[in-house]
């Protein structure tokens, strides 16, 4: 496996795996560039300004794997723009196939490292974020690798408006624990969970992933984690 490691240092693993098929390469090669974001210049005032038609509030996704959580959102609330951060070209690859069929208007991509890009979205810019099944880097040894560290808990909570959300899913519990862990010290941020069942439950209307059957067929169970952007 190649390794990439960005200027910030915080994405590591593969951008391409098979090759793609004619299709694929040709919308990675026409489609992406309409709908990638390019943070090499300042941010617009709003996020809104990206999507036509606008929309009322914007969500980013991270490590957007298949798209199959991302495509259900995005079609299940046209209002809202969605952004999908994912290095993996092949993942790439498949999001613009959907977005092509279902001629999908809200979705916006980024093709590089998340890190980058929550240091240039706008402050209070996002209504929420999901990271859905990351890799969590089990060894010791790679916990560095893992995005939840304190400076990105940080720099979600710039990123996130007053009351908007941070969702975490994780069929490892290694990773669970070091999610808590890490947001229960933020001052910003109030986990939500009241009873036991608000994290072992998907939240209302959960599009399962590829991954997360997966997970469930092998009896491996995941957590739900919601914490509360906290108001200033």
């Amino acid at each position: 496996m190649n390794e990439v490691v960005h200027r910030q240092g915080s994405f590591f693993g593969r951008r391409k795996g098979h090759k793609l098929r004619a299709h694929q390469a040709d919308l990675v090669d026409n489609l992406l560039p309409h709908l990638s974001l390019a943070i090499d210049s300042a941010p617009p005032a709003s996020l809104a300004e990206l999507f036509e038609p606008p929309v009322d509030a914007v969500r980013l996704e991270i490590g957007f794997g298949g798209g199959e959580h991302l495509l259900a959102e995005a079609m299940a609330h046209p209002g809202t723009g969605f952004i999908g951060a994912e290095p993996y070209v092949n993942g790439m690859a498949k999001i613009l196939a959907r977005i092509e069929d279902q001629n999908i208007r809200n979705i916006r991509l980024f093709a590089g490292d998340a890190a980058e890009l929550m240091a240039w979205v706008p402050a209070g810019s996002l209504a929420r974020i999901d990271l859905i099944h990351p890799d969590p880097w089990p060894k010791r040894r790679h916990w560095k690798r893992r995005f939840v560290q304190d400076a990105m808990v940080e720099a979600m909570a710039r990123a996130l408006q007053p009351d908007g959300e941070f969702r975490f899913v994780s069929d490892i519990d290694s990773y669970n624990a070091w999610t808590l862990a890490h947001l229960l010290r933020a001052p910003s941020f109030d986990w939500t969970a009241e009873r036991a069942d608000d994290w072992r439950l998907p939240w209302p209307n959960y599009t399962m992933t590829r991954y997360g059957r997966k997970a469930e067929r092998e009896g491996r169970r995941a957590a739900y984690l919601r914490f509360r952007r906290l108001a200033a």
